[in-house]
């Protein structure tokens, strides 16, 4: 039942696309609350999944971000953290 920080992470990452089983969120959860790294992990690979969804449902999507569009998302990733 025990999780090492290791899987927390990767289920961390299977959560954020919706591929993480029941059993696998609440192990997680439950670590997340033990493991202060493991939350602030979590909590960065969530604020930054929004930024990139934000930033990619943009009208003039493009296959890469220019410096303007990286300057603007690592402003607002560093107000958020």
């Amino acid at each position: 039942m025990k999780l090492t920080c290791d899987e927390a992470t990767t289920i961390c990452d299977k959560s954020q696309y919706k591929e993480a089983s029941l059993w696998e969120i609440i192990k997680l959860n439950i670590h997340i609350l033990l493991c202060k790294n493991c939350g602030l992990y979590s909590k960065q690979n969530s604020i930054m999944t929004k930024c990139y969804e934000k930033h990619s449902n943009q009208e003039d999507i493009k296959k890469c971000l220019g410096d303007e569009e990286k300057a603007a998302m690592e402003k607002e990733l560093k107000a958020k953290i």
